[in-house]
C-alpha cells in the first residue's frame, strides 16, 4: 500500500441484504455477469471455477483440480482511512482525501453492479479485502452520504455493509479474500498501532475475531481465503520475530491461528501468510532489514491441513530489502527496489519471496501471492517506471499470483488506484484512457500461463517442537494428550515421519510413496519401551523404541531434550521389515540432495529415503548424550 513512512437479479440480492438476509442468502440469491472469452462469447467467471480452493505443491487449485491463478486487486477502505492525526470527519484528515468511512471505497460514487463490471472489465478473477477489528466492532450506522450511490446500504452498519459487497461481489464469480489489514481503522502503515496482529488489542481478540469472520461467511465458498495480517513490522520498541516463542512470534501466532480456523471455522478457507515486513531500527548503521518470506526456508508452517497454505509477500519500488521507502525521517543510504538493475532485482525477489514456488518438493514450497504492488499514474521518476516494468516481467516469468494496491479510488485523489470515480460517477483510470500503467497491466492479466488439470505432488512438512507441541494430525487431534507432559510432534494425516533432528525436536514428515502403505488404518500406538525390537539389535548398545509390525512412524515425543515416546501407525498391508540404521549423533545422515529441504538448521539430521519409512528410534543415557535422538532405523516400503 502507498504510504508516507513504510511500507439486474443482483439488485434483488441488494434488496435482500438491506432486509436482513443473511451473506450466503443474499450470494445465492444473485447472478453471475458474463465476461467475453478469446472467441467473443460470453462465458460468465462464475462458471469458469469452482470452489472450495486447495493448494497442490506451488499451484493454487479449485474443487476439480484445476488451476486458479489469483488475479487480483484490493478493494480497499473498510480498513480505515484516517490519518491518525486531524478531524476524522474531514475527508482532509484521510489518506488521499478519500474517506472511507470504514467501507470500500466508492459506494458513495457508483452503485456496486457498476463498480463491479469495472472488475470485470480489468480482466481480474478474485479481490483482497481488507478489514480492521474496529470495524468489525462499530455498531454505528454508516452515514447516507457515504453510500449516496448505493441508497439500499442506508442504516446498516459497516460490517453489514461488508456483507452486502462480498455476496455482490462472490455472485459476480469472484473469489474474495479477507484480509486483516489493522487492529484500528486507521490508514496504514507506519508507527500507527497497527503494527503487529496484537499491537492494539489482545492475541486472543484478534484470534476471537478472525473465528467470528470466518464462521460468518462460511456458507458462502466464494470466500476463500483468509490472509492473516498485514505488513507484520516493527513498533517504536520492539520486532516482531520468527520463532522465539514470546508475544510477538509471528510465526508462532499465525500457525496458531491457521489451525483454529481450520479446525474450528472453516475448513475450507485457503490461510495466507505473509512474511515480517520490517525488523530493526532504520538508520544507517544500525541493523535493519525486510525479512520477508526469507525465514520460512529453514522454519515453514505445517497445518492441519496441510493443502491450505499460501504465503504472501508485498513490493513497492520505493521500499527495498533494507530501506523502509521513506523520504527523510526513517530514511536510511539503502538502496529501494527500484535503485535495483534489473538483474539484481530478480535475485532478490528470488531470496525473499519466489523460491518457495520455484524450489519444488520442500517442506516450504507453497503458492506464493504477491498481494500488494503497485505504482501511481503520476510517477514520472524513469526509475521506479522501469521497476514497474521489470516487476511485472518476473511476474509473468514465474507465473505469479498477484493483488495490485489499490483497486478503487477517487478521481483527482490518490494516483495509485486503477479504477476511479468522481463525485458523479464517472468512472477513470487505466481502463478510461492514456495511463502509461496500462500496457503493463494488460501484459500482466493476459499473459500465458498454467491453466488446466494440476498433477498432484509429493507433500513435504516440517515438525516444529521448539516451544511447544506440534500435532498436526487431525485425527490425533481428536483423541486428546496421547503423551502428557512431553512435547509431541505428529505429521498431517496421510503423512509420516521420515527425518529427525538430533536435538530441539525438529521433524520432517511426508506422503512420498504413501501409496505403497495402502490404506493405513487409523489406529495409533504409543510406544515408549522395547517390547517391538526384532529381526535382531540394530542399535548395540542403545535404547530402541520401535513400531510394532506393519507400523511406521507418524510422529514422536521428547521430554526437554530425551526421547519420550514414538507414535506408530498401521499401515494396510504388509510391510517390509529389510532395513538399515540411519546414524546422526555425529553429522547429518540424509539423502542426495536432501529431498524435504533444510528442517533443521544448526542441528545433525537423519532422514529415511523416500522409498522407505521410518521405524523406530535409537538413544542413549550415557554420560552427555542425554537420550536424544542419534539414529532412526528405515525399512523399505
Amino acid at each position: 500500500m502507498r504510504r508516507p513512512l513504510l511500507p439486474a437479479v443482483l439488485g434483488a440480492a441488494l434488496l435482500l441484504g438491506a432486509l436482513g438476509a443473511s451473506p450466503a442468502a443474499v450470494a445465492s440469491a444473485s447472478a453471475t455477469s458474463a465476461t467475453p472469452t478469446a472467441d467473443g462469447t460470453p462465458a460468465a467467471l462464475s462458471d469458469s471455477w469452482r470452489a472450495p480452493l486447495s493448494t497442490r505443491g506451488r499451484y493454487i487449485v479449485d474443487a476439480d483440480g484445476n488451476r486458479f491463478k489469483l488475479k487480483s486487486a484490493n478493494w480497499h477502505g473498510a480498513q480505515g482511512s484516517w490519518s491518525g492525526s486531524g478531524d476524522i470527519n474531514d475527508p482532509a484528515s484521510h489518506h488521499d482525501g478519500e474517506k472511507s468511512d470504514q467501507m470500500p471505497l466508492g459506494l458513495d460514487r457508483a452503485p456496486i453492479p457498476r463498480i463491479l463490471d469495472g472488475f470485470h472489465e480489468l480482466g481480474i478473477n478474485s479481490i483482497r479485502l481488507p478489514f480492521s477489528n474496529e470495524m468489525l466492532h462499530d455498531q454505528r450506522p454508516v452515514s447516507d452520504a457515504s453510500v449516496a450511490a448505493n441508497p439500499q446500504l442506508r442504516g446498516k452498519t459497516p460490517l453489514q455493509v461488508f456483507d452486502a459487497v462480498i455476496a455482490a461481489t462472490t455472485a459476480e464469480g469472484f473469489a474474495v479474500v479477507l484480509n486483516n489489514h489493522t487492529n484500528t481503522s486507521r490508514f496504514c502503515c507506519g508507527l500507527d498501532g497497527n503494527e503487529r496482529w496484537n499491537t492494539s488489542q489482545s492475541t486472543a481478540q484478534w484470534e476471537d475475531d478472525w473465528i467470528g469472520l470466518a464462521r460468518r461467511y462460511k456458507d458462502n465458498k466464494r470466500v476463500v481465503g483468509a490472509d492473516l495480517y498485514n505488513e507484520v513490522r516493527r513498533t517504536v520498541t520492539d520486532d516482531a520475530n520468527w520463532n522465539w516463542g514470546d508475544s510477538h512470534d509471528w510465526w508462532a501466532a499465525s500457525q496458531r491461528l491457521g489451525d483454529r480456523l481450520l479446525t474450528e471455522a472453516n475448513p475450507d478457507l485457503l490461510v495466507i501468510v505473509e512474511g515480517i515486513n520490517w525488523q530493526g531500527i532504520p538508520a544507517d548503521g544500525l541493523p535493519h532489514s525486510r525479512p520477508t518470506l526469507e525465514p520460512v526456508r529453514t522454519l515453514s508452517h505445517t497445518l492441519v491441513a496441510s493443502n491450505k497454505l499460501v504465503y504472501s509477500a508485498h513490493f513497492y519500488g520505493y521500499t527495498g530489502p533494507n530501506h523502509t521507502g521513506a523520504t527523510g525521517t526513517g530514511e536510511t543510504h539503502d538502496p529501494r527496489y527500484q535503485d535495483l538493475s534489473r538483474e539484481d532485482l530478480f535475485a532478490t525477489l528470488q531470496r525473499q519471496a519466489f523460491y518457495v514456488t520455484s524450489e519444488t518438493g520442500t517442506h516450504f514450497t507453497a503458492p506464493l501471492w504477491i498481494s500488494e504492488f503497485g505504482i501511481g499514474s503520476d510517477e514520472t521518476n524513469p526509475k521506479a517506471r522501469a521497476w514497474f516494468g521489470n516487476f511485472v516481467d518476473y511476474l509473468i516469468a514465474n507465473d505469479t499470483d498477484f493483488a495490485y494496491w489499490p483497486l478503487v479510488g477517487w478521481a483527482g485523489h490518490g494516483s495509485w488506484s486503477i479504477l476511479n470515480f468522481d463525485d458523479s460517477g464517472r468512472r477513470s483510470g487505466i481502463l478510461d484512457g492514456a495511463d502509461w500503467r496500462a500496457a503493463n497491466w494488460n501484459r500482466l492479466v493476459s499473459a500465458p500461463q498454467k491453466s488446466g488439470q494440476v498433477a498432484v505432488t509429493d507433500t513435504w512438512d516440517m515438525l516444529n517442537l521448539d516451544h511447544a507441541d506440534a500435532v498436526q494430525s487431525a485425527h490425533m487431534r481428536s483423541l486428546g494428550d496421547w503423551d502428557s507432559g512431553a512435547r509431541k510432534g505428529t505429521c498431517p494425516d496421510g503423512q509420516r515421519v521420515l527425518g529427525l533432528s538430533h536435538r530441539d525436536g525438529r521433524g520432517l514428515c511426508t506422503d512420498a510413496g504413501a501409496a505403497a502403505l495402502a490404506a493405513a488404518v487409523p489406529v495409533a500406538t504409543v510406544v515408549s519401551d522395547e517390547r517391538y525390537v526384532q529381526q535382531g539389535d540394530w542399535a548395540g548398545g542403545y535404547s530402541k523404541y520401535q513400531c510394532g509390525p506393519n507400523q511406521f512412524m507418524i510422529g514422536y515425543s521428547l521430554r526437554g531434550q530425551a526421547v519420550s515416546a514414538v507414535l506408530c501407525a498401521r499401515a494396510g498391508r504388509t510391510l517390509g521389515t529389510n532395513g538399515r540404521t540411519v546414524w546422526f549423533d555425529r553429522g547429518d545422515n540424509r539423502p542426495a540432495g536432501g529431498p524435504g529441504g533444510e528442517f533443521a538448521s544448526g542441528n545433525y539430521k537423519g532422514q529415511c529415503g523416500t522409498d522407505e519409512y521410518a521405524a523406530g528410534i535409537a538413544f542413549t543415557g550415557a554420560w552427555a548424550k542425554g537420550k536424544t535422538p542419534d539414529a532412526l532405523l528405515c525399512r523399505k516400503l
